[in-house]
């Protein structure tokens, strides 16, 4: 039958551990919880790649390698994911790649192994990568490539190995012929010279050449070389003159980039068969409206038009009115960034380029943008997108566009506008995206954008604007995005809103509100998804108000975090009320003192919340607070303060895939929560102090052998009282009982017992019977000893007093024991300790060596640290070896509370009655004297064999005497 019940009980432990296993982790990665068979392994501090990829899946397919220590990649590191598609190891110290590192990888098609010191590849590193398209090799310490080296990467069509110490073009382009399929190569920032080769060619595939950054003084290749080239850079290059590229065919060039080099532009177009329409001209030393004019009359001889002109960085001062109209005519875009243009004048100097659809005045020194209604004005009909970002405009006068009627795209941003005139955007009725972002602005008038009804995203973010007038926004009917983050905003008017009727993104973030628009519901029922509120002044007083976004039926995505200065404090129960199509939604940093259970009730569509740090303390996580949310698949709440995980408040979370839970205080996590959640994806526990104990054996087994909820940085994470034992593998075979085999084992002890002992007690009675006798001899004969040696001792007391009582010691106490008759023995401190022995050494014998210790106990006393030393040393003795050692005589009336403050006194006085030194004040004090030393003398004869029936004579004459204080509850021993 036991061994049924040991089987039984075995079989349901062995059931309930399968059932347990529900977790897992990798020890160096997290797999990205959006993406499957994403992993990135960053910041990790091992040096060997098997420690970092070995527990990794065969399904990984992108893994992301950054910020590591590794400086070797061995051979068939990565043969166990032969699925892998994308590998990147970048920011890492990367010296050394054995030549079959990469080998298995079949499927890999984009390899990055940026920013390390590799500095030489074997031939047959990349031999199995037969489907890599993309390899980069930026910012290392190649010197040399071997020829062959990129000959099995069939399908590569981009190679970037740029800020290299590369020399060899030569052997560069030897390597790269074999590329089919290449189509762009980066070397920029290398050390090479020139293009020199020998009789290779660069594949015809290739159509993208970046050289910039080297020490190029000549081309030197042959007249085909680079004739299937469409985009070469050769920027940067400043020793690279005109001449190298004489004979050079550059027909089918369609950018031709020659920033800070030596070239003369003129005598470029004049010596090259490249289209001169094909050349940036940028930086390229044309610093006034002559050269710029000179440029253009030359082009003109070479093309009829061109797309784009391209006149930055040359240092431009300014254009002279009608200086482009010599060039060819421009039928896309103009950049004149990055010159020091500080005037414009309407554009005068593009008279007679209207086909235009681009202008870019960027990074220059505009300081104001003029009226431009005035008689023959020329208009650009044609240009859409025109540019002034980066300048120092302070004011824009009014119809300061009216030449470009049909912009569509106006980006006014990073200046210091503070004046934007009431009728400076008149006339832009085809205007549909305007940025006046980072600017000074402070007011906006009804009728600032009455003409730009068209208008769809209008951006405003970090002005200085405080109050929004009613009809600012009366004519904007057609909006779609309105940022106002970032000003000073404090009150929007009743009216300030009206005419938004198609606003789906609005942004207050970062202003001074106090309280959210009533009118949000009114104007945007129908139409707004993103509300941004973060970082404003809003605060609730009462929990029950009517909730302001009670009609935004389409709302998505609303931001409620971190309002100033110290965030929500109280968070109304309805405040959400309506909001059922909400998809996520932002309450971080702020400090909600109660998190009401009916808060999230109508958000039945949530998608992604976000809790983390928004509460004050310890976050109390009401039952059924997330009960309705069960479309939810992200939550966060990090550093809340929860003290408990419980299937009550999360259990209802049944679409929920990734939890992060980090920073919070609870010690142990219950099985059932998480498995309540079928699921959950990945579990984020870290800077969790889960105790190792049995308590949390269960969540150990749970979070480790299972494939269904990822743990991250499991296998990092640390017991809270020990951080060198690990949560995953501390010790649990204390917690699991096998109480089958217990019973089993204490039942046939009890059987064997009952059996065994009638059969003893038969055979062997007389042999007990003897033993006991023989036992009770020997025991006696112990006993007498012991208090033999009691009665050698080497002192009858050991008296423990303080200084300030010695004179009541040696006047009263020593004469009245050692002489009157008396025959004790009395061990003082300054008559017995041994001199030059430590004091504490003294005490301890002196107490050892007494068979009594009596404490003269008065207030200095009770101050003393070295009286209380010896009172506790007594005090051991007298309860840890039971043997009676220690008196209590008390000099004066003190107090409970006093004698309550030296636990061992109290106890001693609990168990054993003691002497109070009689006042002056009582009615016989000599007859109560008398009393006291006869009572102290028969208490330090108790234990001993010499007591006298004259000793039990005065015993019981003394109990007619017996008194008790009725103050202090203070008896006369007995």
């Amino acid at each position: 039958m036991a061994s049924l019940t040991h089987q039984l009980l075995s079989l349901t432990v062995v059931l309930g551990a399968v059932q347990l296993i529900s977790g897992y982790s990798y020890n160096n990665c997290i797999e990205d919880p959006n993406y499957n068979g994403r992993f990135n392994c960053i910041q990790r501090k091992e040096k060997n790649m098997a420690a970092i990829i070995n527990d990794l899946p065969r399904s990984a397919i992108n893994l992301t390698i950054s910020f590591s220590s590794l400086s070797h990649i061995p051979g068939k590191s990565f043969v166990h994911l032969p699925n892998l598609q994308n590998l990147t190891i970048d920011q890492s110290q990367l010296k050394i790649i054995d030549p079959l590192a990469f080998q298995n990888l079949h499927q890999l098609k984009s390899l990055n192994m940026s920013f390390n010191f590799i500095s030489q590849l074997n031939s047959s590193v990349f031999q199995d990568l037969h489907k890599l398209t993309f390899l980069s090799l930026t910012h290392n310490a190649l010197e040399q490539l071997p020829e062959d080296i990129f000959s099995p990467l069939n399908e590569l069509n981009t190679l970037i190995m740029s800020q290299n110490r590369l020399t060899n073009f030569s052997g560069i382009a030897e390597s790269v012929s074999y590329l089919n399929n290449l189509t762009e190569l980066d070397l920029s920032s290398n050390k090479l010279t020139s293009l020199a080769h020998l009789t290779v060619s660069l594949p015809k595939s290739l159509t993208t050449l970046y050289i910039s950054s080297n020490n190029l003084f000549t081309l030197g290749c042959k007249h085909s070389f680079l004739k299937f080239i469409q985009v070469l850079d050769l920027s940067y290059n400043p020793q690279l003159h005109t001449m190298a590229f004489l004979n050079v065919d550059l027909r089918r060039i369609n950018y031709l980039r020659l920033r800070s080099t030596s070239v003369e532009v003129m005598e470029l177009l004049n010596i090259s068969n490249v289209n001169a329409g094909n050349v940036d001209f940028s930086d390229m030393g044309l610093k006034d409206s002559k050269l710029v004019k000179d440029l253009c009359i030359l082009l003109k001889t070479k093309v009829e038009w061109i797309n784009k002109l391209d006149l930055g960085s040359n240092g431009i001062k300014n254009l002279r009115d009608h200086t482009l109209n010599y060039c060819p005519n421009i039928t896309q875009a103009l950049d004149l960034s990055n010159n020091k243009l500080n005037s414009i004048t309407c554009l005068n100097f593009l008279t007679n380029q209207t086909m235009l659809k681009s202008v870019k005045v960027e990074h220059n020194y505009l300081t104001s943008l003029p009226s431009c209604k005035t008689q023959n004005m020329v208009r650009f009909e044609n240009l859409e997108k025109l540019s002034y970002r980066y300048n120092r405009i302070l004011s824009v006068d009014s119809s300061a566009f009216y030449h470009t009627p049909n912009v569509t795209t106006l980006m006014l941003n990073i200046n210091t506008i503070a004046f934007l005139h009431r009728k400076a955007l008149k006339g832009l009725k085809s205007l549909e995206t305007l940025r006046l972002d980072n600017n000074l602005l402070t007011d906006l008038f009804n009728d600032t954008f009455e003409d730009n009804f068209n208008l769809q995203i209008l951006n405003l973010r970090n002005n200085r604007i405080s109050v929004i007038f009613n009809g600012t926004f009366l004519s904007l009917r057609n909006l779609t995005t309105l940022d106002l983050g970032g000003n000073k905003i404090s009150h929007i008017q009743p009216s300030g809103l009206d005419g938004l009727t198609r606003l789906s993104k609005f942004y207050l973030d970062g202003n001074k509100l106090k309280q959210i628009d009533t009118s949000l519901h009114l104007v945007f029922q129908d139409t707004l998804t993103v509300l941004d509120l973060q970082s404003n002044e809003i605060c609730f007083l009462n929990k029950n108000i009517s909730s302001p976004f009670m009609k935004l039926s389409k709302l998505r995505d609303l931001k409620l975090d971190g309002q100033r200065p110290h965030g929500f404090i109280v968070l109304p129960d309805t405040i959400f009320r309506g909001l059922h199509s909400l998809k996520s939604l932002y309450l971080t940093n702020n400090n909600i003192f109660h998190l009401p259970p009916d808060a999230f009730d109508d958000l039945t569509g949530l998608k992604f919340l976000t809790l983390d740090n928004c509460c004050v303390g310890v976050a109390q996580l009401q039952p059924g607070v997330f009960k309705n949310l069960r479309n939810l698949t992200r939550l966060i709440v990090e550093n809340m303060g929860i003290q408990n995980f419980s299937k009550e408040v999360f259990g209802n979370l049944t679409q929920l895939r990734t939890l992060q839970l980090n920073h919070n205080v609870m010690k142990t996590i219950h099985v059932d929560a998480l498995e309540s959640l079928p699921k959950l994806h990945y579990l984020d526990v870290r800077n969790v102090p889960l105790s190792c104990t049995c308590k949390n054996s269960l969540l150990q087994n749970w979070t480790v052998y299972s494939s269904h909820v990822q743990v991250v940085d499991l296998y990092h994470l640390q017991c809270s009282h020990e951080a060198k034992i690990k949560f995953y593998n501390f010790d649990t075979e204390v917690c699991y009982i096998d109480l089958g085999k217990y019973m089993f084992f204490s039942t046939a002890a009890v059987i064997f017992l009952f059996t065994l002992t009638p059969l003893l007690c038969v055979k062997l009675y007389w042999k007990f019977k003897y033993g006991y006798y023989t036992f009770r001899s020997w025991f006696g004969v112990q006993w007498r000893r012991l208090r033999k040696e009691e009665e050698n001792c080497q002192y009858d007391a050991f008296i423990s007093y303080n200084s300030s009582d010695e004179q009541w010691v040696m006047d009263q106490l020593v004469p009245n024991l050692e002489g009157n008759g008396s025959s004790f023995k009395l061990c003082l401190h300054h008559r017995d300790f041994e001199v030059g022995r430590h004091i504490v050494d003294n005490i301890v014998s002196a107490v050892n060596s007494s068979r009594k210790t009596i404490c003269v106990v008065s207030r200095n006393f009770l101050r003393s640290e070295w009286c209380s030393l010896e009172i506790q040393l007594a005090s051991y003795r007298l309860f840890d070896d039971h043997r009676d050692v220690l008196l209590l005589v008390f000099l004066e009336q003190i107090s409970k509370g006093q004698v309550s403050l030296y636990h061992r006194m109290r106890k001693v006085m609990l168990k054993k009655t003691y002497l109070q030194w009689p006042s002056s004040d009582c009615t016989d004090p000599t007859q109560a004297q008398e009393l006291f030393w006869k009572k102290l003398r028969r208490a330090m004869r108790s234990g001993s064999r010499v007591e006298t029936e004259e000793n039990g004579s005065e015993g019981r004459k003394e109990e007619m005497f017996e008194t008790r204080t009725s103050d202090e509850n203070y008896y006369l021993l007995p």
